[in-house]
């Protein structure tokens, strides 16, 4: 047993003491700081309201294509002049401690900062209305410890100088509400035509969700989240005891009718390329939108002008003015991935919904060239036969069938090869490729091709029953065309701070991430479209728009009953259309169903016209030979129809072509005609 000696409690007393004695010490340091830095901000007095500085946008070429300022859409109102709703669905969702905190919410650190911890990631903010107030008054956009700090004091001196309702008033007129709209009045203004006092609690719900990210839960970039956001909000709301169960529903339910008038939401040039490229640019600086709008930045982005002009009167001029169908547009460089063009709609005032970077169609036979670009990778050629006729497939250890068709009920109900297959869209051959290869093959090319919307791992995935957007699938296409460097799309170059420092400057580093060789084995199949040689028992789908092409182009088209698509491209540009309708109605009209075709073969003709003509180069490790179309075989000089077809090096045909040598027998029988034998015969989930 210890014994407590006199000592040992001299020694723990003078302990104890030393511990209490710093303890106060610290305490009264941390006091002292505190204590000065209150004093500062009451000294420092109320921080001045800053003005925007406005942030150019540029072209490729330094043009000027834009400038956000906006002062026309910045109104300022009093506390008197705003809905209770819009006050309440404010703080309910913003910061509901804000009457009883100094600015700071000690609780909602901790809670944010365990699950970041938790996380191990950013997950959850706890910025008060106060702090984010001071961070609209701050200039800087660099994520720093300064900035932080500074912030903080803005903050402070925020809390000292003002009230609180003086501080909401100043939050409501200063945040940033999307499409260039700045504070609640503004915002009332530009989503419902109406003053900010008259707004329902439905409709302050609703734009009380669009600060925290305006590309995402604006209801004009996507209705489907706002209301989600705004759902989170009347609950939310509910559960402070702002509102009752009975308005929760009542609002919820409520028909909400915007107002957009053309001539405000309408950009001089480019307005969908635009939000598109602000949308990139908060991912890649990791920064808001209100910084990027009026920090003084300067933008430089991808757009060429000349080809945006040209693609806007093309689409318009195609069309017909009484006609709803919409229209989807991007042209890319398909070496670098700098988008050059873009279109996301008819009309922008109408409706700012993207339909080239947001919408998600089925891509129907336009994802055939990323199947076949794995069937080459994988042992097939361009010879390669298989039968087109009518064909059941069983799927998942045969409990499900999936019966496809040709367009029109079209079948060879003969053997083709690959390189008709991808000319004249045989379906047949495409799932039984499909198949063969494992359906999963299909998945993966989907991720090294950077699609963003997963391809399922189903039979009709490789007729493009998966969604898609027309951005991703464009970039996929000129990933083949530059033999398989990974590209992605790219709308701004550089972005200068005000005082001319690179703050973001785009990776010009390209990675290789398909075959060269079956990358480009496939881009020379996709020319076969438009070659009216490999007409068989279908035209090539491109036969409509071959005659008015003066240069080398690959390419495929795709349909289903919603949606309409041209993909395609030279060496120095790939470009991509879809047409349809927003709300999936069936394309029926003939006219209507080859808009896309029109458009594409329009623009790339027009975009390159003052431009050298190129054709697809072969990387080493492919070879050339001529062979017959319908026998994959090597071409004779009685061959009628002789095309010249690459293959990896090894893979090419090398047996002759026998189908037209007139050579007979004594009873006058072509001994040469044989019964074609396929090598897949063996498939037993087909009739």
């Amino acid at each position: 047993m210890d014994i407590i000696t006199p000592k040992r409690i001299r020694i723990t007393l003078k302990t104890i003491r030393a511990i209490t004695f710093i303890s106060l010490l610290l305490l009264i340091l941390f006091s002292s700081i505190v204590l000065s830095i209150v004093l500062y901000a009451k000294w420092q007095g109320p921080p001045s309201l800053t003005v925007p500085q406005s942030t150019i946008i540029y072209a490729s070429d330094g043009a000027k294509i834009g400038e956000l300022h906006n002062g026309q859409k910045r109104y300022w109102v009093s506390l008197d002049d705003i809905s209770d709703s819009v006050l309440q669905a404010t703080i309910a969702i913003e910061d509901r401690s804000f009457y009883d905190h100094h600015g700071f919410d000690y609780k909602r650190i901790a809670g944010a900062a365990l699950a970041d911890l938790k996380a191990m990631s950013k997950v959850q903010g706890a910025s008060t209305i106060t702090q984010q107030y001071a961070r609209n008054l701050f200039l800087q956009h660099e994520k720093t410890w300064q900035r932080k700090a500074t912030e903080a004091l803005y903050t402070i001196r925020l809390e000292q100088n003002y009230s609180k309702d003086e501080i909401l008033e100043g939050y409501l007129n200063t945040i940033y509400y999307g499409h260039g709209v700045y504070g609640i009045e503004a915002a009332a203004n530009y989503y419902f035509g109406k003053s900010a006092r008259q707004l329902s609690l439905a409709e302050a719900a609703m734009l009380a969700g669009i600060p925290k990210g305006p590309t995402l839960y604006s209801p004009y970039a996507n209705q489907e989240k706002a209301k989600e956001r705004q759902k989170l909000i009347l609950k939310t709301m509910e559960e402070n005891g702002y509102i009752t169960t009975k308005q929760l529903n009542q609002a919820v339910h409520e028909n909400l009718v915007y107002l957009t008038r053309a001539e405000e939401a309408q950009k001089s040039i480019a307005p969908y390329f635009q939000d598109a490229m602000m949308s990139s640019l908060v991912d890649k600086l990791q920064i808001d939108e209100q910084t990027i709008q009026t920090k003084g930045l300067k933008i430089y982005t991808t757009l060429d002008a000349s080809m945006q002009k040209i693609a806007e009167d093309i689409v318009e001029n195609s069309i017909e003015d009484k006609s709803e169908i919409q229209a989807g547009f991007v042209a890319i460089d398909p070496k670098t991935g700098y988008v050059k063009a873009l279109i996301g709609g008819r009309d922008y005032g109408k409706s700012p919904f993207n339909r080239a970077t947001q919408a998600k169609r089925q891509p129907g036979s336009t994802i055939k060239p990323l199947l076949y670009y794995e069937a080459i990778n994988n042992g097939f050629t361009p010879s390669t036969e298989m039968m087109s006729e009518p064909t059941s497939f069983a799927y998942d250890d045969g409990m499900a069938t999936y019966k496809p068709s040709n367009y029109n009920d079209y079948y060879a109900n003969d053997f083709i090869t690959m390189l008709q297959a991808i000319a004249l869209s045989d379906n047949i051959y495409a799932v039984k490729t499909h198949i063969f290869l494992g359906m999963e093959m299909l998945v993966k090319a989907g991720e090294q091709f950077g699609l963003q919307t997963k391809i399922k791992e189903v039979p009709s995935a490789a007729l493009g029953t998966s969604p898609v957007r027309l951005i991703d699938i464009v970039n996929a296409y000129g990933m083949l065309e530059n033999n398989g460097n990974k590209i992605e799309p790219t709308f701004v170059t550089k972005v200068e701070d005000r005082n001319g420092e690179v703050i973001y400057q785009a990776d010009k580093n390209n990675k290789q991430v398909l075959n060269e060789q079956a990358a480009f084995v496939t881009t020379h199949m996709m020319t076969g479209m438009f070659d009216t040689k490999l007409n068989d028992y279908t035209s090539v789908t491109g036969h409509s728009i071959a005659d008015s092409l003066t240069r080398d182009y690959a390419g495929k088209s795709g349909t289903t009953s919603t949606d309409s698509w041209m993909i395609g491209f030279s060496p120095q540009l790939v470009a991509g259309v879809w047409t349809g309708y927003d709300k999936g109605k069936k394309i029926e009209l003939v006219q209507e169903k080859s808009y896309a075709k029109t458009i594409w073969a329009q623009f790339m003709e027009k975009a390159l016209e003052d431009q050298s003509v190129k054709s697809f180069r072969p990387p080493d490790g492919v070879t050339g030979v001529y062979i017959n179309p319908a026998s994959g075989k090597l071409a004779t000089e009685e061959c009628p129809t002789k095309r010249l077809t690459y293959y990896i090096e090894g893979t090419e045909p090398t047996e002759y072509c026998s189908e037209h040598v007139p050579d007979v027998n004594e009873d006058g029988a072509n001994v040469h005609k044989e019964k074609k034998e396929g090598w897949l015969k063996f498939f037993k989930w087909w009739d």
